[in-house]
């Protein structure tokens, strides 16, 4: 075995064990951050901030550009969005 795999296979067992490691955390942030962005959403009116323009881009998989009012007060409230 050349050091060149060595290298490579230690590289890979620990990025292995750091994702499963930090993919816990990421999911209990992913919900913190869910939890704060529909609050920010519920409470105000379109244009958002582009960081939680973003996120609702995400969420209705839609262009931010293309999102409606309607569509985000159909969101807040759990209500399916038409396509």
């Amino acid at each position: 075995m050349g050091s060149r795999r060595i290298r490579r296979d230690q590289r890979q067992s620990d990025m292995k064990e750091s994702r499963l490691r930090n993919g816990k955390l990421k999911v209990k942030e992913r919900a913190r951050r869910d939890a704060r962005m529909l609050t920010m959403v519920k409470g105000g009116k379109l244009p958002f901030i582009p960081t939680i323009m973003s996120w609702l881009s995400t969420k209705l998989d839609k262009p931010s550009r293309l999102i409606t009012q309607e569509e985000v007060d159909q969101f807040t409230k759990g209500e399916a969005v038409p396509a």
